[in-house]
């Protein structure tokens, strides 16, 4: 396999190993299919379908009341991945996958999972929050609860968004659509689909968007809100393989050989070599190209251009 070919290859796969697009999309479509498959449960043993909201859903879905919330504080974390119908979560999966595959190939695999988090805690954080604040009509307090990834992808919209606003999709319609556009639309049709009855929805999906633009905001001034995530995740895996070899501190010393080019007659190149240009790949699918060095760049360009010859 070529170079073209491996990055052609990574950039479907995105990276395979440790791929958080597909592991975002993988565990709302698994978490779906689990309520639908309890609710035809419920039909199909005749049971009253009508309990299954109180007796299954309501412990997924995040409530406005925060008393209901001391008793089930890990709906923070189950709603942004949960459901209702199938209508939603194909719709939420597609713009996931979209806006999540540009965030990931501009920024590496390790900022997509936070944003999105941060999105949905932010968010859910601001529902719970205004429902105390907004005055609602008699018989429209209990019962309201926050349901689906609206906000954790508002988020990753606007993270994306922010950090290539110029980024263009869809080149064959007269030069591409810019991701502005795009995110505009998601935001318009988003925004029309929720109830004008519940002001804490748009709050929320406000929060997460804002959410998503700090989080950029705050990565370009040095700080990285991503990093305790991670570091948790890496802990929490690790866990469960006891046995993984613990990263390298340092790297294995590039192999040089002097090429006679011009006035610097002794110039060091970097040896191509296949394990090299794997190492690079990588690189650009966990931190993003951007994060390359001018070395890396040129050994890229030059492995490229020796296989064209």
């Amino acid at each position: 396999m070529n170079l073209q070919q491996q990055r052609s290859s990574r950039s479907i796969l995105l990276g395979a190993d440790g791929n958080a697009l597909v592991n975002l999309v993988v565990v709302n479509a698994v978490l779906f299919v689990l309520l639908k498959f309890i609710y035809i449960i419920y039909q199909l043993s005749g049971m009253n379908v009508n309990s299954f909201g109180p007796t299954v859903l309501d412990w997924f879905t995040l409530p406005a009341s925060i008393e209901k919330l001391a008793t089930r504080p890990w709906t923070l974390v189950t709603f942004m991945f949960t459901h209702v119908e199938i209508f939603h979560v194909l719709a939420n999966m597609l713009w996931l996958w979209m806006f999540g595959y540009i965030l990931q190939d501009m920024t590496g695999n390790r900022k997509l999972v936070p944003v999105y988090l941060l999105g949905g805690w932010i968010g859910g954080l601001v529902f719970v929050i205004s429902h105390y604040l907004v005055p609602h009509p008699d018989g429209q307090v209990a019962g309201i609860a926050l349901v689906g990834a609206n906000a954790s992808i508002l988020a990753v919209a606007v993270a994306t968004t922010s950090v290539a606003p110029d980024y263009r999709i869809f080149p064959m319609i007269n030069g591409g659509i810019p991701l502005w556009i795009i995110t505009a639309v998601y935001i318009i049709v988003n925004f029309a689909g929720m109830p004008v009855s519940s002001p804490e929805m748009y709050l929320a999906q406000i929060s997460g968007g804002v959410t998503g633009f700090m989080f950029i905001y705050q990565m370009r001034r040095g700080r990285d809100w991503s990093i305790w995530i991670n570091r948790f995740f890496d802990w929490f895996m690790n866990l469960f393989n006891p046995d993984k070899p613990a990263i390298k501190s340092k790297k294995k010393k590039d192999n040089f050989f002097y090429k006679v080019s011009g006035q610097a007659p002794f110039k060091k190149y970097p040896h191509i070599t296949q394990q090299r240009i794997d190492q690079i790949l990588d690189k650009i699918n966990t931190e993003g190209y951007h994060m390359l060095t001018d070395e890396e760049k040129d050994i890229l360009k030059r492995a490229a251009n020796e296989e064209e010859l």
